[in-house]
């Protein structure tokens, strides 16, 4: 293997992403479960679905006004976990989420299907509504709202990137039940360390 792949997580992840998107695509690679602080001081877990990764760390989008939103702004420490079940492999991440920049949001909001595009302004989530009729009702009014022009992005709405300063990389053996963790920890100098050790866990 490729010793720059082998030291650099995020180039590892790329790796195992792609062999597994391959390979394995009903394991619906880019499904995360992104795990926060919630406000009652409970840790809470939730799906979101990876949109992009750089050197920097993970990105999706969601309201900011959501619970997950109202969390990250409290206790910006946030866990991700991949569960890759058919390629027996599991990612874990912790790090810290940050808005992502005004014009990368836009430009994400902008390549949404004008469906996707509605349901963000017409869905307040984390507020209790009485009915689906007003769900239906808030949407055609935006329907009417922006006929015929662009539908700009809901300044509620947009990315968060998760930068991470741990990365464990797990894989089991189909024939022993060995696992191989990797784990990388992000130093004071910005450097990563590796470590690599084994356990007879099963997934």
């Amino acid at each position: 293997m490729n010793s720059s792949v082998e030291h650099n997580p995020i180039q590892y992840f790329q790796k195992w992403f792609y062999e597994v998107d391959k390979a394995h695509p009903e394991d619906e690679t880019n499904i995360m479960l992104l795990s926060t602080h919630g406000e009652d001081g409970f840790p809470k877990s939730r799906i979101v679905l990876l949109k992009r990764f750089t050197w920097e760390g993970f990105v999706f989008f969601t309201n900011y006004n959501s619970e997950k939103g109202k969390a990250i702004k409290k206790n910006n420490n946030v866990s991700l976990a991949f569960n890759w079940v058919a390629a027996k492999r599991r990612v874990l991440i912790s790090g810290k989420a940050q808005k992502t920049a005004k014009n990368l949001s836009e430009g994400y909001f902008e390549s949404r299907p004008e469906g996707s595009k509605l349901s963000a302004w017409a869905s307040e989530q984390s507020q209790i509504v009485t009915s689906r009729k007003e769900l239906d009702d808030r949407l055609k009014y935006f329907e009417i709202k922006f006929k015929n022009q662009t539908i700009p992005k809901p300044e509620y709405w947009g990315g968060y990137l998760v930068k991470p300063n741990k990365i464990e990389f797990i894989e089991q053996d189909t024939l022993t039940g060995i696992q191989r963790i990797i784990t990388y920890q992000l130093l004071l100098d910005y450097r990563w360390s590796k470590k690599t050790s084994y356990t007879h866990k099963e997934m």
